[in-house]
């Protein structure tokens, strides 16, 4: 909205040329999303455990091991969501349609996510909508974005998979593309759901890849760095920078109230949300299968869960001692600090595996 409305007042007044610069909207949108965070997480807080007395929020299998943790109110997603989205609507393009299509999914997912939680809290279970329900939810959202996104895209790439250490290698999946991202963007929102099972688990694998995006959005978006990387050339990606940035920038402010011992969960109203946006991102960037390898811890939860299933069903016997990976951890005895602490250089890692092809080429 800033962008819109200074922006091109920079002809007559120097000062706001600065609204045309993608790195300087990207700054403002990662503090613009920390203060709300910083700003709303205290009343949110409160009024999520006024709204949740009674309501445990800890699953009946790990009641006995996170005991500590019944009572801590969850929902706390919804920072997240009003925080990046007021921050994106002020210093993004508006009339970029990148960034209403990555809003409609995350706050979309957001809301199937909220309807879980809140259905979790009402009946005082761990039950919430059903799976099949969950999904369904998900695919109509993302078919619908994924068409839009189809049609904003440039018509030679618009149904193509970029495949990375290649130049200039696609692969071209014509309408078998909208099942193609519906994988992606459905598959990134559960894996961050998954991982998001331990205090500050789930929210710094979730900055870092955003910020990783955040850097592909800027390249992929300007002809001369995609030129020289070869990299597909997305015009109008850059803005998605910004979108990137207030994640970043709200994901450090949610981490301030979720750092342990957590005053507050992210839900599933947060971690739907998280990934649904990143997997979003990362069809319009044309970097699917790199968002494999930055959000490769995601994937490492989301494998073991199906490993730990398909074993159980086949053989009978467990390959972890539970699932998903960061459970089986905890029940070997390592603490859930070792834990979080652990893994976030894992994502660490595979994040700048996931940079490196980039350049590698």
């Amino acid at each position: 909205m800033l962008y819109n409305l200074l922006a091109p007042l920079g002809d007559d007044i120097l000062f706001f040329n600065l609204f045309r610069y993608l790195t300087f909207r990207g700054g403002a949108a990662v503090m613009t999303a920390l203060v709300i965070c910083f700003i709303i997480g205290p009343g949110m807080i409160r009024w999520l455990k006024s709204k949740q007395a009674g309501a445990s929020n800890v699953r009946e299998y790990l009641e006995e091991a996170h005991i500590a943790k019944v009572g801590t109110p969850t929902m706390g997603g919804l920072m997240l969501l009003i925080s990046v989205t007021i921050s994106t609507l002020l210093w993004a393009d508006l009339s970029n349609p990148f960034i209403w299509y990555a809003i409609m999914v995350m706050v979309g997912y957001g809301l199937i996510g909220f309807a879980d939680d809140y259905l979790k809290l009402t009946n005082k279970n761990s039950k919430g909508l059903s799976g099949k329900l969950k999904l369904l939810a998900q695919i109509i959202i993302g078919s619908v974005a994924t068409i839009g996104i189809m049609a904003a895209l440039p018509g030679e790439i618009s149904s193509h998979v970029a495949i990375p250490f290649f130049k200039d290698m696609f692969i071209n999946l014509s309408w078998f593309f909208v099942p193609w991202a519906l994988i992606v963007m459905v598959g990134a929102s559960n894996a961050v759901n998954l991982t998001d099972g331990l205090d500050g688990l789930a929210i710094v694998p979730v900055a870092i890849a955003a910020a990783c995006f955040g850097l592909i959005c800027y390249l992929v978006g300007n002809a001369v760095f995609s030129e020289y990387l070869h990299i597909p050339f997305v015009p109008g990606t850059g803005e998605l920078a910004i979108l990137c940035g207030a994640l970043v920038g709200a994901a450090m402010g949610f981490l301030w109230f979720n750092a342990p011992p957590a005053m507050v969960f992210m839900g599933d109203t947060g971690s739907l949300a998280m990934g649904g946006v990143l997997g979003a991102i990362s069809v319009i960037t044309k970097h699917e299968l790199v968002l494999a390898i930055i959000g490769g811890l995601f994937v490492l939860e989301t494998v073991s869960v199906i490993v730990q299933v398909a074993s159980f069903k086949l053989t009978g016997k467990r390959v972890f001692a539970m699932a998903p990976l960061h459970h089986h951890f905890e029940k070997k005895g390592w603490s859930e600090p070792t834990i979080v602490i652990r893994f976030w250089i894992i994502a660490v890692i595979l994040a700048l595996i996931g940079l490196s092809t980039l350049k590698l080429r």
